[in-house]
């Protein structure tokens, strides 16, 4: 069963758009991930780590406009501190699709 939220739980996610600047391998980790840069427009640039490799390689994420998590507290995942969580949907086999806009918009809007 699903745990049900509130409104007001909701209201306290925020979740913005950004566009990835750079995907690096991060090496330090045991599951295989990137470090991304990602610009949030007025937030600024925010870090995060992300098991993306199963489905895209690093050129390929560079310039992919995003949805993540802005507001969780930083998190620290091996050498790096995470900034942001990045959203997809995740398959049956640990493959991670990234959820993004249906059309490119101003970096740092807000998804409600």
């Amino acid at each position: 069963m699903i745990d049900l939220i509130t409104w007001d739980d909701f209201s306290k996610v925020d979740i913005r758009v950004g566009i990835i600047l750079s995907a690096e391998i991060f090496k330090e980790v045991k599951n295989p991930a990137f470090i991304l840069q990602i610009d949030f427009g007025d937030l600024g640039v925010k870090k995060s780590s992300a098991q993306l490799t199963k489905l895209y390689t690093s050129s390929e994420l560079i310039g992919k406009q995003v949805v993540a998590v802005v507001n969780f507290s930083p998190k620290q995942i091996a050498t790096m501190m995470s900034e942001c969580l990045v959203l997809g949907s995740v398959g049956d086999d640990g493959e991670v699709t990234l959820l993004q806009t249906e059309r490119p918009t101003k970096n740092g809007l807000r998804i409600s």
